[in-house]
Protein backbone atom coordinates (compact mmCIF):
# COMPACT_ATOMS: atom_id res chain seq x y z
CA UNK A 1 0.00 0.00 0.00
CA UNK A 2 1.13 3.77 -0.94
CA UNK A 3 0.11 7.03 0.36
CA UNK A 4 -1.50 9.14 -1.79
CA UNK A 5 -1.52 12.61 -1.27
CA UNK A 6 -3.38 14.91 -3.30
CA UNK A 7 -1.03 15.63 -6.43
CA UNK A 8 -0.64 19.38 -7.26
CA UNK A 9 -0.77 19.17 -11.08
CA UNK A 10 -4.49 19.32 -11.71
CA UNK A 11 -3.34 18.24 -15.18
CA UNK A 12 -2.79 14.62 -14.36
CA UNK A 13 -4.44 11.31 -15.01
CA UNK A 14 -4.72 7.90 -13.48
CA UNK A 15 -1.31 5.59 -15.17
CA UNK A 16 -3.91 3.64 -18.21
CA UNK A 17 -4.55 0.04 -17.13
CA UNK A 18 -3.73 -2.81 -19.91
CA UNK A 19 -4.47 -6.44 -19.62
CA UNK A 20 -5.97 -8.31 -22.25
CA UNK A 21 -4.06 -10.81 -24.25
CA UNK A 22 -3.01 -10.72 -28.13
CA UNK A 23 -3.42 -13.63 -30.44
CA UNK A 24 -0.49 -14.72 -32.69
CA UNK A 25 0.47 -12.92 -36.06
CA UNK A 26 -2.19 -10.12 -34.36
CA UNK A 27 -1.12 -5.99 -35.23
CA UNK A 28 -0.02 -4.08 -32.17
CA UNK A 29 -0.34 -0.29 -30.89
CA UNK A 30 1.50 1.04 -27.66
CA UNK A 31 -0.24 3.93 -26.20
CA UNK A 32 1.40 6.84 -23.89
CA UNK A 33 -1.32 8.20 -22.62
CA UNK A 34 -0.63 11.85 -20.86
CA UNK A 35 -2.55 14.76 -19.38
CA UNK A 36 -5.69 15.19 -17.70
CA UNK A 37 -8.92 12.53 -17.41
CA UNK A 38 -10.30 14.10 -20.85
CA UNK A 39 -7.57 13.37 -22.22
CA UNK A 40 -7.43 9.72 -21.01
CA UNK A 41 -11.06 9.32 -22.24
CA UNK A 42 -9.55 10.42 -25.83
CA UNK A 43 -6.91 7.69 -25.71
CA UNK A 44 -9.80 5.37 -24.46
CA UNK A 45 -12.05 6.60 -27.83
CA UNK A 46 -8.69 6.03 -30.40
CA UNK A 47 -7.58 2.44 -28.71
CA UNK A 48 -11.36 1.25 -29.02
CA UNK A 49 -11.58 2.16 -32.54
CA UNK A 50 -8.22 0.65 -32.97
CA UNK A 51 -9.27 -2.40 -31.57
CA UNK A 52 -12.91 -2.76 -33.39
CA UNK A 53 -10.49 -2.96 -36.42
CA UNK A 54 -8.24 -6.15 -35.06
CA UNK A 55 -5.50 -4.23 -33.21
CA UNK A 56 -4.19 -5.56 -30.04
CA UNK A 57 -2.72 -3.17 -27.37
CA UNK A 58 0.53 -3.27 -25.71
CA UNK A 59 1.40 -1.99 -22.29
CA UNK A 60 4.82 -1.11 -23.45
CA UNK A 61 7.43 -0.08 -26.26
CA UNK A 62 8.85 -3.27 -27.23
CA UNK A 63 5.94 -5.35 -27.83
CA UNK A 64 3.91 -3.09 -30.02
CA UNK A 65 4.86 -2.83 -33.83
CA UNK A 66 3.94 1.19 -33.34
CA UNK A 67 3.40 3.87 -30.33
CA UNK A 68 0.61 6.77 -30.13
CA UNK A 69 1.82 9.06 -27.52
CA UNK A 70 -1.38 11.26 -26.38
CA UNK A 71 0.02 14.69 -25.36
CA UNK A 72 -0.67 17.89 -22.88
CA UNK A 73 -0.22 21.39 -23.49
CA UNK A 74 -1.44 22.44 -20.42
CA UNK A 75 1.53 23.72 -18.62
CA UNK A 76 5.48 24.18 -20.18
CA UNK A 77 6.59 21.58 -17.49
CA UNK A 78 3.88 19.48 -19.33
CA UNK A 79 5.20 20.07 -22.73
CA UNK A 80 8.73 18.96 -21.80
CA UNK A 81 7.15 15.62 -20.19
CA UNK A 82 5.22 15.18 -23.66
CA UNK A 83 8.65 15.79 -25.34
CA UNK A 84 10.26 13.33 -23.23
CA UNK A 85 7.92 10.98 -23.74
CA UNK A 86 8.02 10.99 -27.65
CA UNK A 87 11.85 11.08 -27.43
CA UNK A 88 11.30 7.96 -25.06
CA UNK A 89 9.19 6.03 -27.25
CA UNK A 90 11.08 7.22 -30.65
CA UNK A 91 14.48 5.39 -28.57
CA UNK A 92 12.75 2.42 -27.31
CA UNK A 93 10.38 1.71 -30.75
CA UNK A 94 11.07 4.41 -33.57
CA UNK A 95 7.52 4.49 -35.20
CA UNK A 96 5.83 6.89 -33.49
CA UNK A 97 2.52 9.03 -33.73
CA UNK A 98 1.79 12.31 -31.84
CA UNK A 99 -1.64 13.32 -30.95
CA UNK A 100 -3.43 15.56 -27.97
CA UNK A 101 -3.19 19.00 -27.20
CA UNK A 102 0.45 19.16 -27.77
CA UNK A 103 -0.31 18.43 -31.53
CA UNK A 104 -2.01 21.47 -31.95
CA UNK A 105 1.24 22.86 -32.20
CA UNK A 106 3.02 20.07 -34.95
CA UNK A 107 6.71 22.64 -35.55
CA UNK A 108 7.23 22.89 -32.08
CA UNK A 109 7.21 18.80 -31.73
CA UNK A 110 8.94 18.32 -35.08
CA UNK A 111 11.45 20.87 -34.58
CA UNK A 112 12.57 18.54 -31.48
CA UNK A 113 11.62 14.85 -33.18
CA UNK A 114 11.76 15.27 -37.04
CA UNK A 115 11.17 11.41 -37.06
CA UNK A 116 7.71 10.86 -35.54
CA UNK A 117 5.59 9.75 -38.46
CA UNK A 118 2.63 12.16 -38.11
CA UNK A 119 1.29 14.99 -35.49
CA UNK A 120 -2.73 15.23 -34.73
CA UNK A 121 -4.37 17.43 -32.92
CA UNK A 122 -6.19 16.87 -29.83
CA UNK A 123 -9.62 14.78 -31.18
CA UNK A 124 -8.64 14.25 -33.72
CA UNK A 125 -9.58 10.89 -33.86
CA UNK A 126 -9.30 10.16 -37.83
CA UNK A 127 -6.54 11.43 -38.72
CA UNK A 128 -5.03 9.20 -35.83
CA UNK A 129 -5.88 6.37 -37.37
CA UNK A 130 -5.10 6.96 -40.95
CA UNK A 131 -1.31 7.04 -39.59
CA UNK A 132 -1.45 3.83 -37.83
CA UNK A 133 -2.85 2.57 -41.06
CA UNK A 134 0.22 3.69 -42.62
CA UNK A 135 2.54 2.63 -40.51
CA UNK A 136 1.10 -0.85 -39.67
CA UNK A 137 -1.61 -1.95 -41.96
CA UNK A 138 -4.56 -3.43 -40.18
CA UNK A 139 -5.26 -7.50 -40.41
CA UNK A 140 -8.73 -8.35 -38.51
CA UNK A 141 -10.00 -11.71 -37.42
CA UNK A 142 -13.59 -11.25 -37.12
CA UNK A 143 -14.42 -14.56 -35.62
CA UNK A 144 -11.74 -13.48 -32.55
CA UNK A 145 -10.99 -10.00 -32.45
CA UNK A 146 -14.29 -8.98 -29.91
CA UNK A 147 -14.28 -5.68 -28.73
CA UNK A 148 -16.61 -5.54 -25.42
CA UNK A 149 -19.89 -2.77 -25.17
CA UNK A 150 -18.09 -0.35 -23.06
CA UNK A 151 -14.96 -0.64 -25.36
CA UNK A 152 -11.52 -0.07 -24.93
CA UNK A 153 -11.13 1.22 -21.10
CA UNK A 154 -7.56 2.61 -19.37
CA UNK A 155 -8.96 2.46 -15.90
CA UNK A 156 -9.36 -0.33 -13.05
CA UNK A 157 -13.03 -2.06 -14.10
CA UNK A 158 -14.64 -0.55 -11.08
CA UNK A 159 -14.68 2.91 -11.93
CA UNK A 160 -14.83 4.93 -15.56
CA UNK A 161 -14.62 8.72 -16.81
CA UNK A 162 -17.55 9.44 -18.82
CA UNK A 163 -17.25 12.49 -21.15
CA UNK A 164 -20.25 14.87 -20.97
CA UNK A 165 -18.43 17.99 -23.52
CA UNK A 166 -15.32 18.91 -25.52
CA UNK A 167 -13.84 22.58 -25.77
CA UNK A 168 -14.78 25.63 -23.18
CA UNK A 169 -16.58 28.78 -23.54
CA UNK A 170 -14.29 30.80 -21.70
CA UNK A 171 -11.30 33.38 -22.22
CA UNK A 172 -9.15 32.44 -19.06
CA UNK A 173 -5.80 34.79 -19.60
CA UNK A 174 -3.39 31.49 -18.38
CA UNK A 175 -5.43 28.83 -19.76
CA UNK A 176 -4.66 27.71 -23.62
CA UNK A 177 -7.01 25.00 -23.54
CA UNK A 178 -10.17 26.97 -25.77
CA UNK A 179 -7.40 27.64 -27.98
CA UNK A 180 -6.91 23.61 -28.78
CA UNK A 181 -9.77 22.20 -28.09
CA UNK A 182 -12.62 24.38 -29.29
CA UNK A 183 -15.60 25.78 -27.87
CA UNK A 184 -17.97 23.81 -25.91
CA UNK A 185 -19.75 20.99 -27.54
CA UNK A 186 -21.85 19.20 -25.91
CA UNK A 187 -22.82 15.28 -26.11
CA UNK A 188 -26.60 14.86 -26.53
CA UNK A 189 -28.75 14.17 -23.34
CA UNK A 190 -29.72 10.27 -24.46
CA UNK A 191 -26.07 9.38 -25.77
CA UNK A 192 -24.14 10.49 -22.59
CA UNK A 193 -26.97 8.67 -20.49
CA UNK A 194 -26.76 5.48 -22.56
CA UNK A 195 -23.23 5.22 -22.30
CA UNK A 196 -23.56 5.81 -18.52
CA UNK A 197 -25.79 2.47 -18.64
CA UNK A 198 -23.39 0.74 -20.65
CA UNK A 199 -21.22 1.47 -18.18
CA UNK A 200 -23.31 0.21 -14.81
CA UNK A 201 -24.89 -3.04 -17.06
CA UNK A 202 -20.33 -4.17 -17.75
CA UNK A 203 -19.88 -3.65 -13.63
CA UNK A 204 -18.53 -0.36 -13.30
CA UNK A 205 -19.06 1.19 -9.58
CA UNK A 206 -18.31 4.59 -10.20
CA UNK A 207 -18.53 6.95 -12.66
CA UNK A 208 -16.68 10.19 -12.96
CA UNK A 209 -18.20 12.69 -15.29
CA UNK A 210 -15.73 15.48 -16.45
CA UNK A 211 -15.25 17.83 -19.06
CA UNK A 212 -13.96 21.15 -19.62
CA UNK A 213 -16.68 23.47 -17.84
CA UNK A 214 -19.58 20.60 -16.65
CA UNK A 215 -21.79 23.28 -15.17
CA UNK A 216 -22.26 24.62 -18.81
CA UNK A 217 -23.03 21.35 -19.98
CA UNK A 218 -25.84 21.88 -23.30
CA UNK A 219 -25.43 25.41 -23.45
CA UNK A 220 -24.30 25.13 -26.76
CA UNK A 221 -27.68 23.24 -27.66
CA UNK A 222 -29.68 25.62 -25.93
CA UNK A 223 -30.66 22.62 -23.56
CA UNK A 224 -32.45 20.92 -25.75
CA UNK A 225 -34.28 17.29 -25.40
CA UNK A 226 -33.78 13.91 -26.20
CA UNK A 227 -35.88 10.82 -26.10
CA UNK A 228 -34.85 8.75 -23.29
CA UNK A 229 -37.40 5.75 -21.67
CA UNK A 230 -39.93 6.81 -22.63
CA UNK A 231 -39.71 10.43 -21.97
CA UNK A 232 -37.43 13.32 -22.90
CA UNK A 233 -34.13 14.57 -21.17
CA UNK A 234 -33.13 18.01 -21.04
CA UNK A 235 -29.23 18.78 -22.42
CA UNK A 236 -28.77 20.17 -18.75
CA UNK A 237 -26.42 19.38 -15.95
CA UNK A 238 -29.17 19.21 -13.53
CA UNK A 239 -31.26 16.71 -15.74
CA UNK A 240 -28.28 14.83 -16.41
CA UNK A 241 -27.32 14.48 -12.47
CA UNK A 242 -30.96 13.65 -11.78
CA UNK A 243 -31.15 11.10 -14.42
CA UNK A 244 -27.29 9.27 -13.88
CA UNK A 245 -28.30 9.64 -10.11
CA UNK A 246 -31.65 7.61 -10.54
CA UNK A 247 -29.86 5.06 -12.24
CA UNK A 248 -27.01 4.67 -10.42
CA UNK A 249 -28.60 4.38 -7.00
CA UNK A 250 -30.31 1.64 -8.77
CA UNK A 251 -26.71 -0.12 -9.95
CA UNK A 252 -25.55 0.64 -5.84
CA UNK A 253 -22.54 2.58 -7.71
CA UNK A 254 -21.74 6.41 -7.53
CA UNK A 255 -21.66 9.53 -9.78
CA UNK A 256 -19.20 11.91 -9.07
CA UNK A 257 -18.83 15.42 -11.05
CA UNK A 258 -15.48 17.23 -11.70
CA UNK A 259 -14.49 20.63 -12.80
CA UNK A 260 -17.98 22.19 -11.75
CA UNK A 261 -17.92 25.81 -12.02
CA UNK A 262 -19.62 27.70 -9.42
CA UNK A 263 -22.60 29.09 -11.48
CA UNK A 264 -26.15 29.98 -9.62
CA UNK A 265 -27.50 26.71 -11.03
CA UNK A 266 -25.34 24.48 -9.75
CA UNK A 267 -27.36 24.79 -6.03
CA UNK A 268 -29.97 22.81 -8.30
CA UNK A 269 -27.47 20.00 -7.69
CA UNK A 270 -27.15 20.13 -3.96
CA UNK A 271 -30.84 18.31 -3.68
CA UNK A 272 -29.47 15.66 -5.95
CA UNK A 273 -26.50 14.87 -3.92
CA UNK A 274 -28.29 15.33 -0.68
CA UNK A 275 -31.18 12.40 -1.58
CA UNK A 276 -27.83 9.94 -2.21
CA UNK A 277 -28.14 7.21 0.32
CA UNK A 278 -25.56 4.31 1.00
CA UNK A 279 -26.83 2.71 -1.95
CA UNK A 280 -25.77 4.88 -4.03
CA UNK A 281 -26.56 7.97 -6.83
CA UNK A 282 -24.72 11.35 -7.00
CA UNK A 283 -22.07 11.91 -4.42
CA UNK A 284 -21.99 15.00 -2.30
CA UNK A 285 -18.99 16.35 -4.05
CA UNK A 286 -18.08 18.91 -6.15
CA UNK A 287 -14.76 19.83 -7.74
CA UNK A 288 -14.36 23.24 -8.53
CA UNK A 289 -11.69 25.44 -10.08
CA UNK A 290 -11.69 28.29 -7.65
CA UNK A 291 -8.44 29.01 -9.03
CA UNK A 292 -7.73 31.93 -6.48
CA UNK A 293 -10.21 34.33 -3.82
CA UNK A 294 -9.13 37.58 -4.40
CA UNK A 295 -11.56 39.49 -6.48
CA UNK A 296 -8.84 41.54 -8.25
CA UNK A 297 -7.05 38.38 -9.17
CA UNK A 298 -9.96 36.48 -10.67
CA UNK A 299 -10.41 40.03 -12.66
CA UNK A 300 -6.82 39.74 -13.76
CA UNK A 301 -7.57 35.45 -14.67
CA UNK A 302 -10.60 36.87 -16.49
CA UNK A 303 -12.40 34.12 -13.95
CA UNK A 304 -16.30 33.92 -14.09
CA UNK A 305 -16.72 34.03 -10.16
CA UNK A 306 -16.67 36.25 -7.48
CA UNK A 307 -15.24 35.34 -4.10
CA UNK A 308 -17.33 36.64 -2.16
CA UNK A 309 -20.26 35.10 -3.50
CA UNK A 310 -18.51 31.92 -3.85
CA UNK A 311 -18.50 31.88 0.20
CA UNK A 312 -22.36 33.21 0.30
CA UNK A 313 -22.53 29.98 -1.87
CA UNK A 314 -20.88 27.34 -0.05
CA UNK A 315 -22.86 28.35 3.02
CA UNK A 316 -25.81 27.45 1.12
CA UNK A 317 -24.59 24.34 -0.08
CA UNK A 318 -23.43 22.95 2.88
CA UNK A 319 -26.79 24.20 4.58
CA UNK A 320 -29.00 21.87 2.25
CA UNK A 321 -26.45 19.01 2.20
CA UNK A 322 -24.51 19.16 5.57
CA UNK A 323 -21.95 16.22 4.29
CA UNK A 324 -21.36 18.14 1.24
CA UNK A 325 -17.22 17.62 0.10
CA UNK A 326 -15.95 20.46 -1.78
CA UNK A 327 -12.77 19.43 -3.93
CA UNK A 328 -10.65 22.62 -5.76
CA UNK A 329 -7.31 24.17 -7.13
CA UNK A 330 -5.38 27.02 -6.68
CA UNK A 331 -3.02 29.34 -8.47
CA UNK A 332 -0.21 31.12 -6.76
CA UNK A 333 2.50 33.72 -7.81
CA UNK A 334 0.12 34.98 -10.81
CA UNK A 335 0.66 37.84 -12.59
CA UNK A 336 0.73 41.43 -10.24
CA UNK A 337 -0.46 38.99 -7.31
CA UNK A 338 0.86 40.83 -4.06
CA UNK A 339 1.31 39.57 -0.81
CA UNK A 340 -2.09 41.26 0.62
CA UNK A 341 -3.76 39.37 -2.34
CA UNK A 342 -1.97 36.30 -1.41
CA UNK A 343 -2.83 36.65 2.21
CA UNK A 344 -6.09 37.28 1.16
CA UNK A 345 -6.56 34.07 -0.52
CA UNK A 346 -5.46 32.01 2.40
CA UNK A 347 -7.73 34.05 5.06
CA UNK A 348 -10.23 33.07 2.37
CA UNK A 349 -9.13 29.43 2.82
CA UNK A 350 -9.82 30.11 6.97
CA UNK A 351 -13.47 30.87 6.00
CA UNK A 352 -13.75 27.94 3.23
CA UNK A 353 -12.59 25.40 5.01
CA UNK A 354 -12.07 23.26 1.91
CA UNK A 355 -12.11 19.44 2.30
CA UNK A 356 -9.49 18.71 -0.48
CA UNK A 357 -6.86 21.34 -2.20
CA UNK A 358 -4.50 21.54 -4.98
CA UNK A 359 -2.30 24.30 -5.91
CA UNK A 360 0.45 25.12 -8.24
CA UNK A 361 2.53 28.25 -9.40
CA UNK A 362 2.07 30.19 -12.45
CA UNK A 363 3.79 29.53 -15.97
CA UNK A 364 3.69 31.43 -18.64
CA UNK A 365 2.42 29.33 -21.43
CA UNK A 366 3.13 29.95 -25.36
CA UNK A 367 0.09 31.83 -26.49
CA UNK A 368 -1.65 32.90 -22.95
CA UNK A 369 -2.78 36.31 -22.43
CA UNK A 370 -1.39 36.59 -19.36
CA UNK A 371 2.09 36.37 -20.23
CA UNK A 372 1.96 40.12 -21.22
CA UNK A 373 0.40 41.29 -18.37
CA UNK A 374 2.78 43.05 -16.49
CA UNK A 375 4.52 42.75 -12.41
CA UNK A 376 5.41 38.84 -13.16
CA UNK A 377 6.31 37.20 -9.59
CA UNK A 378 9.64 36.08 -8.79
CA UNK A 379 10.39 32.12 -8.48
CA UNK A 380 11.45 32.55 -5.11
CA UNK A 381 8.14 34.34 -3.82
CA UNK A 382 6.17 31.89 -5.66
CA UNK A 383 7.25 29.11 -4.25
CA UNK A 384 7.48 30.72 -0.48
CA UNK A 385 3.90 31.33 -1.48
CA UNK A 386 3.28 28.28 -2.55
CA UNK A 387 4.61 26.39 0.67
CA UNK A 388 2.82 28.16 2.83
CA UNK A 389 -0.57 27.87 0.86
CA UNK A 390 -0.21 24.16 1.11
CA UNK A 391 0.60 24.41 4.74
CA UNK A 392 -2.68 25.88 5.23
CA UNK A 393 -4.59 23.20 3.33
CA UNK A 394 -2.84 20.76 4.73
CA UNK A 395 -4.04 21.97 8.55
CA UNK A 396 -7.24 21.88 7.14
CA UNK A 397 -7.37 18.86 5.93
CA UNK A 398 -5.72 17.42 8.90
CA UNK A 399 -8.48 18.66 11.12
CA UNK A 400 -11.22 17.38 8.85
CA UNK A 401 -9.88 13.93 8.49
CA UNK A 402 -8.96 13.90 12.32
CA UNK A 403 -12.96 14.66 13.16
CA UNK A 404 -13.37 11.40 11.13
CA UNK A 405 -11.95 9.28 13.33
CA UNK A 406 -14.54 6.74 15.02
CA UNK A 407 -17.06 7.49 12.19
CA UNK A 408 -18.50 4.72 9.75
CA UNK A 409 -17.80 5.56 6.06
CA UNK A 410 -18.61 3.49 3.20
CA UNK A 411 -15.89 2.91 1.06
CA UNK A 412 -15.05 1.48 -2.50
CA UNK A 413 -11.87 -0.80 -3.10
CA UNK A 414 -9.21 0.18 -5.44
CA UNK A 415 -6.35 -2.32 -4.82
CA UNK A 416 -5.68 -5.11 -2.92
CA UNK A 417 -2.43 -6.50 -2.44
CA UNK A 418 -0.52 -8.50 0.81
CA UNK A 419 -0.26 -5.20 3.27
CA UNK A 420 -3.51 -4.42 2.85
CA UNK A 421 -6.71 -3.04 0.90
CA UNK A 422 -6.60 0.47 -0.62
CA UNK A 423 -9.70 2.19 -0.69
CA UNK A 424 -11.43 5.73 -0.90
CA UNK A 425 -14.83 6.77 1.00
CA UNK A 426 -17.12 8.88 -0.50
CA UNK A 427 -14.96 11.90 -0.36
CA UNK A 428 -11.91 10.76 -2.19
CA UNK A 429 -12.11 10.71 -6.03
CA UNK A 430 -9.37 8.15 -7.29
CA UNK A 431 -5.40 9.44 -7.94
CA UNK A 432 -6.40 12.64 -6.97
CA UNK A 433 -7.35 12.96 -3.44
CA UNK A 434 -6.80 10.63 -0.32
CA UNK A 435 -7.02 7.19 0.56
CA UNK A 436 -8.23 4.64 3.38
CA UNK A 437 -6.41 1.66 4.65
CA UNK A 438 -7.37 -1.51 5.84
CA UNK A 439 -4.46 -3.43 6.94
CA UNK A 440 -6.27 -6.32 8.58
CA UNK A 441 -9.31 -8.30 8.42
CA UNK A 442 -9.00 -7.64 4.44
CA UNK A 443 -8.42 -11.20 2.92
CA UNK A 444 -11.38 -11.70 0.27
CA UNK A 445 -11.88 -8.41 -0.24
CA UNK A 446 -11.80 -6.97 -4.54
CA UNK A 447 -11.29 -3.58 -6.18
CA UNK A 448 -15.10 -2.96 -6.85
CA UNK A 449 -15.99 -4.18 -3.60
CA UNK A 450 -18.24 -1.38 -1.52
CA UNK A 451 -18.45 -1.70 2.62
CA UNK A 452 -18.14 -0.10 5.49
CA UNK A 453 -16.33 0.51 7.57
CA UNK A 454 -14.52 2.73 10.63
CA UNK A 455 -11.97 5.02 11.12
CA UNK A 456 -9.41 4.12 13.58
CA UNK A 457 -6.48 7.01 12.57
CA UNK A 458 -5.71 9.57 9.91
CA UNK A 459 -3.24 11.17 8.42
CA UNK A 460 -2.89 14.74 6.54
CA UNK A 461 -4.70 13.18 3.43
CA UNK A 462 -5.46 9.57 4.67
CA UNK A 463 -7.26 7.42 6.55
CA UNK A 464 -6.96 3.91 8.52
CA UNK A 465 -9.91 1.86 9.29
CA UNK A 466 -11.62 -1.46 10.23
CA UNK A 467 -14.29 -3.55 8.56
CA UNK A 468 -17.71 -3.43 9.92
Amino acid sequence: MSQNPPNLRPDLAPHPRFDEPRREGQPTIGMVSLGCPKALVDSERILTRLRAEGYAISPDYTGADAVIVNTCGFLDTAKAESLEAIGEALTENGKVIVTGCLGAEPEFITGVHPKVLAVTGPQQYEQVLDAVHGAVPPAPDPFIDLLPSTGVKLTPRHYSYLKISEGCNHACKFCIIPDMRGKLVSRPAHAVLREAEKLLEAGVRELLVISQDTSAYGLDRKHDLSPWKGAEVRAHITDLAREMGRMAREAEAWVRLHYVYPYPHVRDLIPIMAETGAGGGVLPYLDIPFQHAHPDVLKRMARPAASAKTLDEIAAWRAACPGIVLRSTFIVGYPGETEAEFQYLLDWMDEAQLDRVGCFQYENVKGARSNALPDHVPEEVKQDRWERFMEKAQAISTAKLEAKIGSLQQVIVDEVDAEGATCRTRADAPEIDGNLFIDEDFEGLQPGDMLTVEVEDASEYDLWGRRI
